[in-house]
């Protein structure tokens, strides 16, 4: 993996639901998207399934790609890939990001990351959080208290003083 998306940024919404997708991973989604024309204007895809989840996870073009053929490994009607098929591609969209390194935000989008009317009226901040071969995108408030949840959880993980990185895989396995 060469490219990958890191880091946790915050951006504005505009009342016309356009946000700025950071240029560190606009770089990824160019290098991610073998059609990308010139001057770059890469696509991402974005999915919005699975219930439990309060964000968007979004993927390049090559990276989707690779999930789509795990998937089409699946026997055809099988539950697990009926599952797969239903939360990773049925519910999603592809979106291109404009000349000004843009997107508009799909109203399925807005609806998974719960915008009211109100937020887009004002205008709100998303946050994009990178995972590696995914990023997030997140409303401001719904992250902040997740991320409150999560480093809880991750207190009693790593009781005893145990350092994060003793739950990396060992390397020569």
């Amino acid at each position: 993996m060469s490219e990958s998306f890191r880091g946790e940024l915050s951006q504005k919404v505009d009342s016309k639901a356009r946000v700025s997708i950071p240029a560190a991973f606009r770089r990824v989604l160019e290098a991610g998207d073998p059609s990308c024309s010139v001057p770059p204007r890469p696509r991402v895809v974005m999915v919005y399934g699975d219930e439990r989840r309060r964000f968007v996870e979004c993927y390049s073009i090559t990276e989707m790609k690779r999930v789509e053929a795990l998937i089409a490994r699946l026997p055809k009607g099988s539950p697990n890939r009926r599952l797969l098929e239903r939360n990773l591609i049925t519910l999603s969209a592809t979106v291109e990001i404009d000349e000004d390194g843009r997107i508009v935000l799909p109203p399925r989008v807005r609806d998974k990351i719960g915008v009211t009317p109100a937020d887009l009226a004002a205008g709100f901040d998303a946050i994009f959080a990178g995972t590696l071969e995914t990023f997030q995108i997140w409303k401001r408030d719904v992250y902040d208290s997740e991320i409150a949840v999560q480093s809880l959880a991750a207190v009693e993980q790593l009781s005893g003083g145990l350092d994060m990185l003793a739950l990396l895989p060992d390397p020569e396995a």
